[in-house]
């Protein structure tokens, strides 16, 4: 078998007993897949080398869909990415073996990419729906450091409760492990623990479910001391029903002749090491909870310093890998790390930004969202989400180019109404423009309004986003003349850099008469310039520098 990772169909497979697939159909299908990956693939010539064997789910390079070649990724306004080269650093490579085959090579190992075979299970939906998730379930292995050899797929009314694949499909996906060589499993779903345990029994290798890997690509990739501490806390929520053992350290509750004839003096103290593993947690918890409590004052010294000064914010949220960074570092020059992973960036950037008018604006990029994000992360991260939920307009960004650009706005919507913020105004961006498909992009117009098509990467459609969030963000609403003395030119300067609306300029004799647009919190400073009231031309007569 092949280190290109494939999509088994069981209802393909096993026709008796998940609905009929003829010869054709089966062969339609596979075209359809393929046809969708090579839409997002670059041209590879054959000439030298036979084509490989058709693959469903992902393109010929034998990569996962959402993960294309790095210098597609990357554009000029992307700066240098230094932080990116620091990530890759200690990247693991793949074809490499920890197994020895001479003593003398101690010295010299390095760690070889985990390999890993892919399940899931569909109850309802399409074929081509569980088959999306199925490579961003891919995508996912791949950005935690894995080499993904196969993927099956079942159609099931209901999981099963003991191994929730069943004990057929649970012994074939055992002989996939065998044949591939996998030491990992990863299934599309939330596993209960005893569904875990039933499943490693069968197919003799670590399993791991869709919740365990999101958080551990979380684990690698934040950075601040937030960051870090909303992650250790999801992970101990997650970890915390999932403790088990009964090793050696463990003293089991026995009591009475019912205890295999033991009978008095064999009462141990009960689990007494799994108990305080849990306590443990528990207090990690606690203390978890309290420095995050204690960092939200930080933030929220910084947010109302933003709303005294009557700065509008503009937030931009999307799902992982759509481009949000890219889309920042366009719009500010940023120089944000921009990766072809999921989940690459978890820490919010807030950066100044300015529309064409001159109306300056805050621009935060946030952490990204997927189908089915741990609610554990929802909660850890709710603090860093209320940017979003206290933000004037949401920029939502969305891959224009994926299979199922509805089910990602549907799944990021659905994040925003948990925390909050499925009032705020949003511009819908469809980027990767570029490389999408015209009758995509004009269904996703015609339904998202407002929306606009971008390029992060070329630059295609960002004047018109910029028109778009200078519309929609609160402006100045309060119109004033002034007449402002020469003597006072500090306050013609200060209505420059004021965010205020500048909509005439004349130079009098008397002074600079201006016709302006500012927020409330600049009226009552600038009433004494107001003409008409008489106070400019008297502070401009008792001023002795004016005579």
């Amino acid at each position: 078998m092949t280190d290109t990772p494939t999509h088994r169909n069981s209802a393909a497979e096993h026709p008796e007993t998940s609905g009929e697939l003829t010869g054709s159909e089966l062969e339609d299908v596979v075209s359809r897949v393929l046809a969708r990956a090579r839409s997002r693939a670059e041209p590879v010539s054959t000439a030298d080398a036979p084509a490989p064997a058709p693959r469903a789910g992902h393109d010929h390079l034998g990569r996962a869909r959402e993960l294309a070649a790095e210098e597609d990724v990357l554009g000029a306004a992307d700066g240098e990415q230094r932080d990116l080269e620091e990530r890759r650093a200690l990247r693991r490579v793949a074809g490499l073996s920890t197994e020895l085959e001479d003593v003398t090579e101690v010295e010299y190992r390095q760690l070889r990419l985990e390999r890993v075979v892919l399940a899931g299970l569909y109850s309802s939906g399409t074929l081509a729906d569980a088959e999306n998730s199925l490579r961003e379930l891919a995508a996912l292995a791949e950005t935690a450091g894995s080499e993904v050899m196969d993927g099956l797929l079942q159609r099931r009314v209901t999981p099963d409760p003991g191994t929730y694949l069943g004990s057929g499909k649970a012994l074939e996906l055992k002989d996939v492990v065998a044949a591939t060589g996998a030491d990992t499993v990863i299934v599309d779903a939330e596993l209960a623990p005893s569904q875990r345990r039933a499943l490693e029994d069968v197919v003799k290798v670590k399993v791991i479910d869709r919740t365990g890997l999101i958080l551990d690509i979380f684990a690698q990739h934040a950075k601040s001391k937030e960051g870090k501490a909303q992650v250790e806390l999801a992970q101990l929520e997650y970890m915390l029903p999932r403790l088990r053992g009964w090793g050696e350290s463990l003293s089991r509750q026995a009591g009475g002749r019912a205890a295999s004839g033991e009978g008095i003096g064999s009462r141990g103290p009960g689990e007494t090491k799994i108990e305080l593993d849990r306590r443990r947690i528990r207090q990690r918890m606690s203390k978890l909870r309290r420095e995050i409590a204690a960092m939200k004052p930080a933030r929220e010294t910084k947010r109302l310093n933003r709303r005294r000064n009557a700065v509008p914010s503009v937030a931009i949220a999307g799902y992982t890998n759509a481009g949000k960074s890219s889309l920042l570092n366009r719009l500010t020059d940023a120089g944000v790390l921009v990766e072809n992973a999921l989940f690459a960036t978890l820490d919010p950037t807030v950066r100044k930004a300015q529309t064409p008018d001159g109306i300056g604006y805050t621009l935060a990029d946030t952490v990204g969202f997927v189908r089915s994000l741990p609610t554990q992360l929802v909660e850890a991260f709710r603090s860093t989400l209320e940017e979003v939920a206290d933000s004037d307009v949401i920029v939502h960004v969305v891959d224009a180019s994926h299979p199922d650009p509805e089910g990602q706005l549907k799944a990021v919507r659905d994040v925003l109404t948990d925390v909050g913020a499925n009032d705020v105004p949003e511009i819908v961006a469809l980027n990767k423009a570029d490389i999408a498909d015209p009758v995509v992009l004009a269904r996703l117009r015609n339904r998202e309004h407002p929306s606009v098509a971008v390029s992060a990467r070329t630059g295609e459609g960002i004047e018109e986003l910029r028109r778009l969030i200078s519309a929609a963000i609160p402006r100045p609403d309060h119109e004033l003349d002034l007449l402002i003395p020469y003597v006072h030119g500090e306050v013609v300067s200060r209505l420059h850099a004021q965010d205020a609306e500048i909509l005439s300029t004349e130079h009098t004799p008397d002074g600079t008469r201006l016709h302006v647009r500012v927020r409330e919190d600049l009226v009552g400073d600038l009433e004494s310039y107001r003409t008409g009231s008489g106070t400019s031309e008297t502070a401009a007569a008792q001023d002795p520098a004016g005579a």
